[in-house]
C-alpha cells in the first residue's frame, strides 16, 4: 500500500534496476503524457516495490485523468517522478513540491509566459526550484532538440551554486544520470539524445553575444545595482530565433527602485505585457517587520524546510541591533529596502513626492542651495519655497556634460541618458559641465523669482563666477560650510520635515535617486552631516536641498506668503 503524505500518493521514479540503462530520454519525456498508469511506492528506502495505479487515480494533489492534464501537471509529476532531493536533511529522497511551488510552476506553464518573476526571500528553495526546472527544459516534457539552456549569475561563485545543485539532481536519479552528463570544469550539462546543452554563466566572464537561448535562468537578479546588465541585455536579446523562449528570474528584491529587477517589477505590476509572470512573496510595509505574519508573508516554506527559529533569530537581531535592519528587511522580509540604511527611508521619500506648487515657488521667498561637484559629473541646483502653511516646495535643476553620458550611466549603473531624454537633466556641449549653461539658468531664475540667497559650496565656485560675471549678473551669493556645523541644522530640518510629510517634491527622478544614495556621519558629539565618500552614488542634488532648507531655518523667518513685486 503506497504511504500517503498530506492526503496524496506520492509519484515516484521505477526501482533503480528498472531506470539505469533502460530508460530513454524519448520515454522519460514521452510517459508522464501518454502512460494511462505511473509507478507509487511507499516511502520504505531502496527496497521498494513498485505499485501501478491508474492515471485517473491521484496525480498530486488532485484526482484526474490524463486528458485532463496541463502542462504545469506534466511538468510538476515529472519533476517529482524523476528528481531527488539534492542536498538537506532528505537528500537522495523523492522531490515533493509543495503547493506555492506547484501554483508558481502552473502559473508559468499553464498560459504563454516569455519571462516569469519568481520574488521571496532567502533560504526557501529558489536555486532547487531553478535546478529542476532547468532540468525540465534539458531532458523533460519541455525539452526541445538541440536546444541552448543557460543560467546566468553575477558572480563566478554563484554560477556555480546553481550548476552544481544541478547536477546533484542527475546524479542522484538513476534515470537522469543515465542521460545526462555532467561536465564539472565547463560547468555544462549535456544530454546527448536530444542534444540539448545547459551551460552555467556569470557577468564576470566574456559577453554572451552571440548565442541563442530557448531557456534562461537569471539567479539573484537583484544583486545588480542600476537598471542595465550587459549579461541581461545579452541573454534576452538572444531569443529571438526560439519560437517560445522561456525567462525565469529568481531572486529577492533589489534594494532601490533604480536597480534592474525593481524596474522589471514594477513594469510587471502594471499588466502591460500579459506574457511577463510574477510571483512575490514580500512582507507588506503595512505590517510590523519583526512579526510572525511579516515573516510568513515573505517566507513560503517557513516552518517546513526553512528553520522558523533560526528566522526568528535573525528578527531578534535586528530589532535589537538598527543597523541590521535594512539587512533583514530586504534579504528576510524581500522589502526593496537599502541594506546601507540611508538617512531617508524610502517610505519617507515617498510620502512626500505631491507636486510643488508653481504658485508657491513664484511668490514666496525662495532659496537656492548649489552643488558643482567636479565638472565631469552632476551639478546642481534646488530652490526651496514654504508656504503659508508651512509646505516646502521643491524645484530642482541638474547637468551633466554630454560627452560620456553613456560611459558614466553604464559606469554608476544608472539612467542618466534616460533622465535626460526625459527632460530630467540638461546636457551641456563638451565632455565637462559648461557653467554657462549654469550661470545663465541661475540668472533668470534670480530675475523671475523672489530670491532671497544662492548658497553654494566653495567647490569650483570662482570658474562660477567668472560665467556670472562675464554675463553681467549680481546674484546673492553666500558660502555655506560643508562641515558639521553648518550640515547639522540643516540635515535636522529637513529630515524633521520629511518625517512631517511637509515637504513638495514632485518624484523626480535624479533627486530621488540622490535621496536613497545619502548616507549622514557624526562626530562624537553627534552632530551629523552628509557624507560623499560614505554614499552608495551620487547625492549632489540631496546637499543642494539641504543648503537650500538650511539656509532658510536660519534666517529665522517666518517665511509667510510674500508677492513678488517687480518695481518698474
Amino acid at each position: 500500500m503506497a504511504e500517503k503524505r498530506r492526503g496524496r500518493q506520492e509519484v515516484s521514479r521505477p526501482p533503480a534496476n528498472e531506470g539505469i540503462g533502460d530508460k530513454s530520454v524519448d520515454v522519460m519525456r514521452d510517459e508522464i503524457a501518454t502512460d494511462e498508469s505511473v509507478s507509487v511506492h511507499p516511502s520504505s528506502g531502496s527496497n521498494r516495490r513498485s505499485k501501478r495505479i491508474s492515471r485517473s487515480e491521484t496525480v498530486g494533489n488532485v484526482r484526474t485523468k490524463a486528458s485532463d492534464q496541463t502542462v504545469g501537471d506534466k511538468v510538476i509529476e515529472w519533476i517529482e517522478r524523476y528528481c531527488m532531493v539534492p542536498e538537506g536533511a532528505m537528500v537522495g529522497k523523492p522531490v515533493h513540491l509543495r503547493p506555492w511551488q506547484r501554483d508558481v510552476i502552473r502559473g508559468i506553464y499553464d498560459s504563454k509566459t516569455r519571462r516569469a518573476i519568481v520574488s521571496f526571500g532567502r533560504k526557501n528553495g529558489k536555486t532547487a526550484l531553478s535546478a529542476f526546472l532547468l532540468l525540465v527544459h534539458l531532458c523533460g516534457p519541455k525539452a526541445k532538440a538541440n536546444s541552448q539552456l543557460f543560467s546566468a549569475a553575477q558572480s563566478r561563485e554563484q554560477a556555480a551554486i546553481l550548476f552544481n545543485l544541478a547536477a546533484k539532481v542527475v546524479r542522484l536519479s538513476p534515470d537522469l544520470n543515465a542521460v545526462v552528463t555532467v561536465r564539472d570544469t565547463a560547468k555544462q550539462l549535456f544530454c546527448k539524445d536530444l542534444g540539448t546543452l545547459y551551460r552555467a554563466l556569470s557577468a564576470e566572464a566574456s559577453t554572451a553575444y552571440g548565442l541563442s537561448p530557448a531557456f534562461v535562468v537569471h539567479d539573484e537578479l537583484g544583486q545588480v545595482r542600476g537598471p542595465r546588465s550587459e549579461l541581461y541585455e545579452a541573454l534576452e536579446t538572444a531569443a529571438g530565433a526560439q519560437e517560445s523562449p522561456l525567462s525565469v528570474i529568481i531572486s529577492t528584491q533589489s534594494p532601490t527602485d533604480a536597480d534592474l529587477l525593481s524596474v522589471l517589477i514594477d513594469d510587471a505590476k502594471t499588466g502591460a505585457d500579459p506574457t511577463t509572470k510574477l510571483f512575490m512573496f514580500s512582507a507588506s510595509d503595512a505590517l510590523d517587520p519583526f512579526s510572525l505574519d511579516a515573516m510568513k508573508a515573505a517566507n513560503p516554506a517557513f516552518g517546513d524546510f526553512l528553520n522558523p527559529e533560526e528566522v526568528q533569530r535573525q528578527s531578534e537581531s535586528a530589532k535589537r541591533m538598527p543597523a541590521r535592519e535594512a539587512a533583514y528587511r530586504n534579504l528576510v522580509l524581500n522589502q526593496r529596502v537599502n541594506m546601507v540604511n540611508p538617512l531617508i527611508s524610502r517610505t519617507v521619500w515617498e510620502r512626500n513626492g505631491d507636486e510643488p506648487s508653481p504658485e508657491a515657488l513664484d511668490e514666496c521667498q525662495t532659496w537656492i542651495g548649489l552643488d558643482l561637484s567636479a565638472r565631469n559629473d552632476l551639478t546642481a541646483a534646488v530652490a526651496v519655497a514654504r508656504d503659508a502653511e508651512g509646505i516646502w516646495h521643491v524645484d530642482c535643476r541638474f547637468w551633466m556634460p554630454e560627452i560620456g553620458l553613456h560611459d558614466r550611466a553604464h559606469r554608476d549603473r544608472v539612467p542618466y541618458d534616460v533622465w535626460a531624454d526625459q527632460g530630467f537633466i540638461e546636457l551641456t556641449p563638451g565632455a565637462s559641465v559648461d557653467y554657462g549653461f549654469v550661470a545663465a539658468w541661475l540668472a533668470e531664475y534670480c530675475a523671475t523669482h523672489n530670491v532671497v540667497a544662492v548658497k553654494f559650496d566653495r567647490w569650483r565656485m570662482d570658474v562660477l563666477k567668472a560665467e556670472l560675471s562675464r554675463i553681467g549678473a549680481e546674484l546673492p551669493l553666500e558660502p555655506f560650510g560643508q562641515g558639521f556645523k553648518d550640515m547639522t541644522p540643516a540635515i535636522d530640518v529637513m529630515e524633521s520635515s520629511l518625517v512631517a510629510g511637509s515637504v513638495r517634491h514632485g518624484g523626480n527622478p535624479v533627486l530621488s535617486m540622490c535621496a536613497a544614495n545619502a548616507i549622514a556621519i557624526r562626530d562624537s558629539a553627534g552632530n551629523r552631516k552628509l557624507d560623499k565618500v560614505k554614499s552608495t552614488g551620487r547625492i549632489d542634488g540631496l546637499v543642494a536641498m539641504a543648503m537650500a532648507i538650511g539656509s532658510a531655518a536660519q534666517t529665522g523667518s517666518e517665511l509667510e506668503m510674500q508677492p513678488f513685486l517687480v518695481i518698474q
